[in-house]
């Protein structure tokens, strides 16, 4: 098993646990202060969704810090039961969710179950698939109007549908974004 250091919250500096996998990379530490950072420490009452959580870096740094509630969703076997581990050591089912299921299959199934929409979306596909212009039709349907949205790319994203980038980073390879709706006049 890998591990990742939650880094802010009620779980700061506790470990997750992660399998190996192919395309898991979990979001560095520095990536994520800076992203938290942009957030706000204090994520009270928000609902989160990590859509590619792998080793659940980012629904677990959110519920750290207050999130209301976090939708961890992967496909990968060894990924879920891991995750699932994670949120039984920390006592964290009345928080976090995990969902088994393909990324472009959550979209329907949540707005079929009439479930409340997402404040913050965290987006951290596997590289060189197009995913995110994959997930781009499905946004406004997670997403409450005023929610952000935190990408990692191997490219520079200028938008998302409706939503712009507001501010972005770069760590080596990887670019990062927060992404905010364009306001309409």
């Amino acid at each position: 098993m890998n591990q990742v250091r939650i880094i802010g919250g009620l779980w700061r500096s506790r470990l997750l646990n992660f399998p190996d996998g192919e395309g898991l990379r979990p979001t560095p530490d520095r990536v994520r202060e800076t992203l938290f950072n942009w957030l706000g420490q204090d994520l009270s009452g928000k609902f989160c969704l990590d859509l590619f959580a792998g080793a659940g870096a980012l629904g677990f740094e959110a519920a750290s810090r207050g999130a209301a509630k976090v939708v961890l969703v992967d496909h990968a076997k060894s990924v879920v039961r891991a995750l699932r581990k994670n949120v039984d050591m920390y006592e964290a089912s009345n928080i976090v969710e995990i969902v088994a299921m393909d990324a472009l299959k959550y979209p329907s199934f949540h707005e079929a179950s009439g479930r409340k929409r997402f404040d913050v979306m965290f987006l951290d596909p596997p590289y060189r698939q197009d995913w995110l212009i994959r997930l781009e039709p499905w946004l406004s349907g997670l997403l409450e109007p005023d929610a952000v949205i935190y990408a990692e790319a191997e490219f520079p994203v200028a938008a998302l549908g409706r939503w712009q980038t507001a501010r972005q980073g770069r760590a080596g390879q990887v670019y990062f974004h927060l992404l905010r709706q364009e306001q309409l006049a």
